[in-house]
């Protein structure tokens, strides 16, 4: 075997992970994943090691198998990240970068010169924003958790109760939601893809459209600048989805996910370099691949857990219907909510487009029926 190819390891085997190995295959890289069960859905497909992530004697262990390591959720300590720095593992993105996505008073207070919502760090109910307002677990939160409307005092008594120090932020009346994902590479280069807007229920990302279909030139090259001008100024390597609020002309940064985000995933079928190849090109330092969409849209659709649990039968009436609608199954344990795969389709008909998605999440999920 020739040993030039690098072995990247990636902290964390879920869907991520998977969807990474096909680009890693591809050029040939060796990927080895840090599991919390043989049953990840990557851990299925992939090498891997099982153990707890906030454990730094077996990361360290598992980083002596790997020339990078990089993350597929942000939940590692940042003590732990430190420490194989320390220990001389070549972690990416670093976690200098890296604690801004985990930390999210952290994150507003280092992008204070960037659009934001009002926002203060509380830690009981004194000197508030005007109800109502958001309030955040400022770590660990995602997928609508850690995240509260608080409309008068008794709702914040309820969280505060249960997490003692919470971001809170005004509620922004927004038109729409956005992500940009932005690549940046140890040397500085630096792309971004199409805004995407993104359809949220409940929290969760049900869908996402690419390029945002309502978003003005001018806005989609502020939203894609503030997204590369984020990235340089925290000296980002790999990739980041950058989410923001859509309110009239007017942008707001609202998170950061420094890894491959859900609001990338059309990027498989729809750009020329999807965001996990790019991922991997900008830990490695190799030249970032050519971002631009290959049709005029992508939709892509989040396939959420429902009563139907075989998702091959699916596949007879979907793919009769619509022969270039493509499949991503994440193999993971059917439940109630959550996600457990995506379906994508391109072309030049939005409103046919989105009609398919629908039709497809829909029928996968057990909504419809034949």
């Amino acid at each position: 075997m020739n040993e030039r190819f690098p072995t990247v390891g990636i902290i964390g085997a879920g869907q991520l992970a998977r969807m990474t190995v096909a680009p890693a295959e591809a050029l040939g890289i060796n990927l080895l994943l840090f599991a919390e069960s043989d049953q990840d859905s990557a851990a299925q497909i992939a090498p891997h090691v099982v153990g707890d992530y906030r454990d730094l004697e077996a990361l360290k262990d598992f980083a002596k198998q790997c020339d990078f390591v990089t993350f597929e959720h942000e939940l590692v300590p940042i003590a732990v990240i430190k420490g194989l720095e320390a220990a001389g593992v070549k972690v990416l993105p670093t976690s200098d970068s890296f604690q801004y996505s985990q930390n999210k008073a952290l994150m507003r207070q280092r992008l204070t010169e960037y659009p934001a919502p009002k926002w203060k760090v509380i830690n009981d109910g004194d000197d508030l924003l005007d109800f109502p307002f958001i309030a955040k677990s400022i770590s660990g939160g995602y997928d609508g958790r850690g995240v509260w409307k608080i409309k008068n005092h008794d709702d914040l008594d309820e969280v505060l109760n249960e997490i003692p120090q919470l971001l809170i932020e005004e509620l922004v009346e927004f038109d729409f939601e956005i992500a940009v994902m932005v690549a940046r590479s140890a040397h500085g280069q630096a792309v971004t893809w199409a805004p995407t807007q993104t359809v949220q229920s409940d929290g969760i990302c049900t869908s996402t459209i690419s390029p945002a279909p309502k978003l003005s030139l001018d806005l989609a090259e502020k939203a894609q600048h503030l997204a590369l001008s984020i990235a340089n100024d925290l000296a980002l390597i790999g990739v980041m989805a950058v989410e923001m609020f859509v309110k009239g002309e007017q942008l707001f940064i609202n998170e950061l996910a420094m890894r491959p985000h859900n609001s990338g995933h059309w990027t498989i079928e729809g750009a020329k370099t999807s965001q996990f190849e790019q991922h991997l090109r900008a830990i490695l330092d190799l030249p970032l691949g050519d971002p631009s969409m290959v049709a005029p849209y992508a939709v892509m659709g989040n396939i959420l857990g429902g009563d139907k649990t075989d998702m091959f039968r699916p596949y007879l009436h979907l793919m009769a219907r619509n022969p270039d609608l493509k499949f991503h199954q994440y193999k993971k344990e059917i439940r109630k909510g959550r996600k457990v795969g995506h379906v994508t389709v391109v072309g030049e008909n939005l409103l046919e487009l989105t009609e398919v998605i629908a039709h497809a999440r829909d029928y996968m999920s057990g909504e419809i029926d034949e």
